[in-house]
C-alpha cells in the first residue's frame, strides 16, 4: 500500500515516520511519501493561499495550488490514487472506514490550512472527504497522522503480534464495541484486585467475561 500526504509542513511527519509500527509497515512493503505544496505552487514567492471571495476572516488554500501538486506527483507516473480531503465536514473516521481505506492500493491525503481549501478541491479534485471528529484543528497535518496511523497499523507486519489489530476497540471481532478491560501484575495493588475470572485459567470463562464487558462499554 502507498500513502501520500500533501502538506505545508512535511517536517512535522519526521517523528511519526520513525515510530516502530510505521517502520515495520514500511519494511513489509508499505510506502509513505510527503509532498510540499510550496514546492509545486504555480504562484510566485511560494504563495499557496488567497483571500476568500465574498470576504471574511482568514485565507484559503487555492485550488490551482492543490491541482498543481497532484499533477506534479502523479501525471508522470500515471498513478490514480484515491484522493481524500481532510476536513471537519467529511465522513467521520471509524474502524469501518479504516478497513475500507486499507483495502486501497494507493491513497492520497490532502491537508488543508488557514480557513480551509477552495471548495473546488472537494468538488473536482478529491474522491472523498474525511473528518477525524467534530472539532477544528489549525491544519490537516494532525488529522493526516490520525488517518495514516489508523490505516497503517492494520497492514501486515506493522504490529508486533498479528492478532493485536484483530480484537480491539470497534473491530468486527468485538461487533463494533469498545475493547474490554485489561489487567496485569500485581494481582492486588493497594487493595484493588484483578477480577477473579482472569486468574481462573478458564479460557472460555475469560472469553465470555471479556465479551460481556465489551457489550457493557458499548451500552
Amino acid at each position: 500500500m502507498r500513502i501520500d500526504v500533501f502538506t505545508l509542513f512535511p517536517e512535522w511527519f519526521e517523528w511519526f515516520s520513525g515510530q516502530h509500527h510505521v517502520r515495520n509497515a514500511i519494511e513489509h512493503g508499505a510506502e509513505l511519501r510527503f509532498f510540499h505544496y510550496r514546492e509545486t505552487t504555480p504562484l510566485t514567492g511560494g504563495q499557496v493561499d488567497d483571500a476568500p471571495y465574498g470576504g471574511g476572516a482568514g485565507m484559503v488554500l487555492r485550488v490551482d495550488v492543490v491541482d498543481a501538486a497532484l499533477r506534479r506527483a502523479y501525471e508522470a507516473e500515471g498513478a490514480s490514487p484515491r484522493v481524500i480531503l481532510l476536513t471537519p465536514g467529511g465522513r467521520r473516521l471509524d474502524d469501518a472506514l479504516a478497513r475500507e481505506l486499507v483495502a486501497e492500493p494507493h491513497i492520497s491525503l490532502l491537508s488543508g490550512r488557514y480557513e480551509g481549501v477552495d471548495e473546488r478541491v472537494r468538488e473536482r479534485l478529491a474522491d472523498d472527504a474525511v473528518s477525524i471528529g467534530p472539532y477544528v484543528l489549525s491544519g490537516g497535518e494532525l488529522a493526516a497522522m490520525v488517518v495514516v496511523d489508523t490505516v497503517i497499523r492494520k497492514l501486515p507486519g506493522a504490529l508486533g503480534h498479528a492478532d493485536s489489530a484483530v480484537e480491539e476497540s470497534f473491530s468486527e471481532a468485538l461487533e463494533g464495541a469498545p475493547e474490554y478491560p485489561h489487567y496485569t501484575r500485581p494481582a492486588v495493588y493497594r487493595g484493588w484486585k484483578v477480577p477473579d475470572v482472569l486468574l481462573s485459567g478458564d479460557h472460555e470463562r475469560v472469553r465470555r467475561w471479556r465479551a460481556e464487558q465489551a457489550r457493557r462499554r458499548a451500552r
